[in-house]
C-alpha cells in the first residue's frame, strides 16, 4: 500500500497538528497538581465554556465513545431508554457499551441521511410510567452526523421542542463539531445552547489533536453528579494537563475552526472531482468531510490495494471517504488518478 499519500480512510489517522504537538511539549515543563487542578485545565474549561455560554460546564476525557457513554449516564438510569439514529455512533460503533455500561435500552430509527425528525422520534415516546416498558429518557443526535450530513439550527431547535415537551434531554455527540460550525458558519453555542441542547460531546481527534474530548453539559442539572461518574467511568486523567493543553491551543485563534474549514473545502474539493466520473454515484449531500459513494466493486477492491478506506455498505458497494486537516490538493490528485485507474481494470 502506498504510503506517499494520505489515506482517506478516516480523520483518525491523521496525524497531530503541529500547533498542538508544540503545546504539548510547553506542557511537559516541571510538574503540575494532577486532575484536573492545574493552570492548563481551569484555562481550556474557561475557553470551552465561554464558547457555549454561561450556562455551559465543561469535562474532559480521553475519548469519544468515553464521553458519550459518561455524559449519557448522568442523564439516565439503566431503565431508561435512548432514542437515535440507527447509524448513530453509540449504536453502531461503541461495541454495546450503552447496553454495557449505561445499561439503558437503544431505540434506534432508520434514517436515509442519518437525521433525526421530530415525527421520526415520537413513534417512541409511549409507554411513560409503565414499568413494563424502558422509559424514554434521552434523544440523541450527532453533529455531523455519520452520513457527514448536517442538522440545521431549526432542525435541532424542533428536536429539542418534542424533546423537552415529553420530559427528554437533548444530546449532542459532536464528534466532528467543529466541521459543523465551519460548514454552518456558525459559533458552537448558536446551534447547541441556543437551540436547546442539553449536553454535548465535543470531540476533537478528529481534527487535529492527538486525543481527548470534552463533555459540555448545558443544563446545569446533569453535570451535578458527572466527576463522579468520570472516575468510576475511568475516564478521569491523573496528567489531565496533556488534554487540557491542547484544547486550550486548539481553541486559541481559532485552530480548531481552521481546521476542520480545510478539511471541508478538501471534501468539496474531493467531490468535485469525483461528480465528473460517470461510473461512480454520490449518495449524501457533502456538508463537512465526508463523501459516501457507490463504487463498482471491482475498482474497490484494487483501489484499496494502494489506499486503505471503508466499504460502508457491502451490499449497496457503497464506501466512505474522509478527508482531514491535513489532507492536500496532492493527496486528492493522487487518489483520483489511481481510482481512474482502478475503474479501467
Amino acid at each position: 500500500m502506498k504510503s506517499e499519500f494520505r489515506s482517506f480512510a478516516s480523520d483518525n489517522n491523521s496525524g497531530v497538528h503541529p500547533r498542538i504537538i508544540e503545546a504539548l511539549i510547553k506542557a511537559n515543563n516541571g510538574h503540575a497538581i494532577g486532575y484536573g487542578d492545574d493552570d492548563y485545565t481551569r484555562k481550556a474549561i474557561s475557553k470551552i465554556e465561554t464558547l457555549f455560554g454561561p450556562s455551559a460546564s465543561a469535562y474532559f476525557v480521553f475519548n469519544g465513545t468515553g464521553a458519550n457513554i459518561t455524559g449519557l449516564l448522568a442523564a439516565t438510569y439503566s431503565f431508561s431508554a435512548i432514542i437515535c439514529s440507527e447509524t448513530a455512533h453509540i449504536n453502531v460503533d461503541e461495541c454495546g457499551a450503552p447496553e454495557k455500561f449505561i445499561g439503558c435500552k437503544l431505540l434506534t430509527i432508520p434514517t436515509t441521511d442519518g437525521k433525526l425528525t421530530p415525527e421520526a422520534i415520537k413513534r417512541h415516546l409511549h409507554g411513560f410510567g409503565d414499568q413494563h416498558h424502558a422509559q424514554p429518557r434521552v434523544v440523541s443526535i450527532s453533529q455531523t452526523t455519520e452520513l457527514g450530513t448536517l442538522y440545521k439550527p431549526s432542525e435541532i431547535k424542533a428536536l429539542a421542542g418534542v424533546a423537552h415537551q415529553n420530559g427528554l434531554f437533548l444530546h449532542m455527540d459532536g464528534a466532528r463539531l467543529s466541521n459543523a460550525a465551519a460548514s454552518l458558519g456558525l459559533s458552537f453555542k448558536e446551534f447547541t445552547t441556543d437551540c436547546g441542547v442539553d449536553f454535548v460531546s465535543f470531540g476533537g481527534t478528529k481534527n487535529g489533536l492527538m486525543y481527548g474530548e470534552a463533555v459540555v453539559f448545558l443544563n446545569k442539572s446533569l453535570g451535578d453528579s458527572y466527576k463522579f461518574i468520570r472516575k468510576q467511568g475511568m475516564q478521569l486523567a491523573s496528567k489531565m494537563r496533556y488534554i487540557s493543553a491542547q484544547f486550550l491551543e486548539f481553541l486559541t485563534d481559532d485552530l480548531y475552526l481552521q481546521n476542520a474549514l480545510h478539511s471541508n473545502k478538501m471534501a468539496k474539493e474531493l467531490a468535485s472531482r469525483i461528480q465528473g466520473i460517470p461510473e461512480i454515484t454520490i449518495t449524501q449531500p457533502v456538508e463537512s468531510n465526508g463523501i459516501f459513494a457507490i463504487v463498482p466493486p471491482a475498482a474497490i477492491e484494487e483501489l484499496r490495494k494502494h489506499y486503505f478506506f471503508y466499504v460502508w455498505d457491502e451490499d449497496k458497494s457503497e464506501v466512505r471517504w474522509m478527508t482531514s486537516f491535513d489532507t492536500t490538493l496532492e493527496d486528492i490528485e493522487g487518489f483520483i488518478s489511481q481510482l481512474k485507474q482502478a475503474l479501467k481494470k
